[in-house]
């Protein structure tokens, strides 16, 4: 019980990293979840919005290092607007002017196609030849976000929208943006914000939508969408929440709260690429820029940071290129606000399972149980992304059910080992007192088999008669009972006696039976049934458990071999002479003792033969049962007999009978108490 209060506790705590997204240590095992989502499952690419003209090293070997001469990017701009592209955005900062440019060395400036026409001498500026190829097409300029600075004027941005709630405070905002000239820049019919926040130094999600000073700013991929569909501006759909959406004309864009919206990515592929050493050669198929949306962005390493992402290292501009693919075959990875709660509330299930489970299954169980809820956990990641794209985390909720099963395996072990000393001190107390108790039962035993008299000391010298009996209980202590002592010089009084039940309580009542009946024998000379008679009475005075007790008892007269007997209840004696077969008793019976107030015994009487045996016993001998259930009744008993009648005596007769009886049950547990009495007449 303490372990599953212990195990309730530990699951509070540790939802607590699976609601709260923002926890370092959690946050970093659910983002390198995700990455191994893309990388085992990389984004397969459909569409191709986007071409990139990159600025590589075969550009740079043609060329000349970079930067180069605005007017060698201005000719690629014009030989790309001559291919017809609906925009074409540029991932390069012009934010300098430009040092090879004639007027920065006028003397070296002779080349006639670099003056003017409005007068010999004046020589054009490379920035404002760009500046017109830049006017000439429909470009987008790229914008770097600064973290200090001044305002920027509103003017200098595409106008924007904001539908529902103004969901600006939401957004990641920047103090001021890093433009190119002031001549190139207003010459573009867009800005694109370039800047994108890594996290743990990779990039897994980019702003749809940020704050340049209190102006939202599309990102460069957008940005270049909405100025080839030709829209005049773009609508940020906010709630109270935060961000919801981001639309140009009829495309809406869904986005997180702040904006920013999960890449789906796919691996590198040069496919997305043109060089611009081809284009300016004009060794380039001009119909794949055609209506397609056009990058330029330097690629040549050494020149460009080369930022990571789930599926390792691409130049920034094809990071632009897979959002245009992600929004035109509307393919983005989303994580919806519900999801957190979905993962807590998954959590929390399984976290019950295991707490109720742990500690009712062995450890060796308890670890595949495990297995299989993870692998169940995991499953459900999987499939959400591949069949929906939302990103579902089994990372930090596996970990958290990993930390429950530890703490509840090691809660439910601890518990087991305290159970087990307490059970093994238990046991050892167990085993004291049931040592003590086996001494006094072993006690009682003795004491029980020593108020029985034995046949060699009770009758010294006497040869009128010979007499053995034996008494085995079923238990430590029996109940059955048997007696033999002289009530004159020539009457021997003898008895068998079996108590109903067993153990203790049986022995006990055995025990005053046996003291009463010898009692009754002794007071006076009287008839056996009379004397079972008051036998019977002087029992059942003190009787509350209403026990009753069968007694067959006699009295035989050593010196003629008459012999009287009564018989309460009790298994008739077998009588056997050498000269005559075994036979049974069979009358002078009635009702066991105590079960009669006030019943008269009767009496009868036989005249022994000289050497006539005879054989008492209880119903431990006839109902002896063997393994297969048989019973070893009267019939077995009296084989035994019929062999040892001519030559036995009495002892070796007990010891026959006892014999043969073990080997009939042959090893089957007692049933009940066996006592056996045997007496057989010498005559003088």
């Amino acid at each position: 019980m303490r372990s599953k209060a212990a195990g309730l506790v530990l699951l509070a705590l540790l939802s607590a990293p699976i609601l709260w997204q923002e926890m370092p240590v959690a946050g970093a095992i659910r983002l390198a979840w995700f990455d191994t989502y893309q990388s085992v499952f990389p984004r397969e690419r459909r569409s191709a919005p986007a071409v990139i003209v990159a600025i590589d090293e075969a550009s740079l070997d043609r060329f000349g290092q970079w930067p180069w001469p605005r007017t060698l990017i201005a000719q690629l701009i014009d030989r790309l607007r001559g291919a017809g592209p609906a925009a074409i955005g540029i991932d390069i900062l012009f934010a300098e002017a430009d040092r090879l440019s004639p007027d920065w060395a006028p003397p070296f400036a002779t080349h006639r196609s670099l003056q003017s026409a409005t007068g010999p001498g004046r020589v054009l500026r490379y920035d404002s030849i760009l500046a017109s190829s830049i006017r000439a097409a429909p470009v987008t300029l790229g914008i770097a976000g600064l973290e200090t600075g001044a305002q920027p004027d509103s003017a200098t941005f595409t106008p924007s929208l904001q539908k529902g709630a103004d969901a600006r405070g939401a957004m990641r905002r920047y103090v001021s943006a890093l433009r190119s000239l002031p001549e190139i820049d207003t010459a573009a019919q867009g800005h694109g914000i370039l800047s994108v926040d890594t996290e743990g130094g990779i990039v897994r999600r980019v702003p749809m939508v940020v704050l340049v000073g209190a102006n939202p700013v599309l990102p460069l991929s957008l940005e270049t969408l909405r100025v080839a569909s030709g829209e005049a501006l773009f609508v940020v759909q906010g709630s109270a929440a935060g961000v919801e959406s981001v639309g140009i004309g009829d495309l809406r864009v869904p986005t997180q709260q702040d904006g920013r919206v999960w890449v789906h990515f796919s691996p590198h592929n040069a496919d997305r690429f043109v060089s611009a050493a081809e284009v300016l050669r004009g060794e380039s198929d001009g119909a794949q820029f055609e209506h397609k949306l056009v990058l330029v962005g330097v690629t040549g390493l050494g020149l460009v940071d080369y930022p990571n992402t789930p599926l390792g290292q691409m130049p920034g501009v094809e990071i632009h290129a897979q959002v245009l693919e992600n929004v035109f075959d509307n393919d983005m990875l989303t994580r919806p606000r519900w999801v957190p709660w979905a993962e807590g509330i998954i959590f929390l299930l399984l976290g019950l399972v295991v707490i109720q489970a742990v500690p009712m299954i062995s450890p060796a169980r308890s670890v595949p149980m495990l297995v299989l809820l993870l692998g169940a956990l995991g499953l459900l990641g999987i499939t959400a992304y591949l069949e929906t794209g939302i990103l579902v985390d089994a990372s930090v909720p596996g970990v958290a059910l990993g930390l429950v099963f530890a703490g509840m395996l090691a809660q439910t072990l601890s518990e087991a080992n305290a159970q087990r000393k307490a059970l093994r001190e238990r046991l050892q107390l167990e085993r004291v007192e049931a040592a003590r108790l086996a001494g006094e039962f072993d006690a009682a035993r003795r004491i029980q088999i020593g108020i029985l008299p034995r046949a060699d000391a009770a009758f010294p010298g006497e040869r009128r008669f010979e007499i053995c009996a034996s008494m085995e209980p079923a238990r430590e202590v029996g109940g059955d009972l048997y007696d033999f002592f002289m009530l004159d010089a020539d009457r021997l009084f003898f008895l068998v006696g079996d108590v109903s039940g067993k153990g203790l309580p049986a022995s006990i009542f055995m025990a005053v039976s046996k003291a009463l009946c010898k009692s009754a024998a002794l007071r006076r000379s009287q008839q056996v049934g009379a004397l079972l008679s008051e036998a019977s009475a002087e029992i059942a005075r003190e009787n509350p458990e209403s026990l009753f007790v069968t007694v067959f008892a006699g009295v035989l007269d050593a010196s003629n071999g008459r012999m009287q007997y009564s018989c309460a209840g009790h298994e008739p004696p077998f009588i056997f002479s050498p000269n005559d077969k075994v036979k049974r008793f069979e009358a002078g019976s009635g009702p066991p003792l105590c079960v009669l107030d006030g019943f008269s015994y009767s009496t009868a009487e036989i005249q022994m033969e000289p050497g006539s045996t005879l054989c008492l016993v209880t119903d431990g001998v006839t109902e002896a049962m063997n393994p297969a259930g048989e019973l070893y009744g009267a019939n077995g008993l009296s084989q035994v007999l019929e062999r040892a009648r001519h030559t036995q005596t009495p002892a070796e007769i007990v010891a026959a009978i006892r014999a043969d009886l073990a080997r009939f049950v042959g090893g089957a547990e007692a049933a009940d108490d066996i006592t056996l009495l045997v007496l057989r007449w010498n005559a003088r």
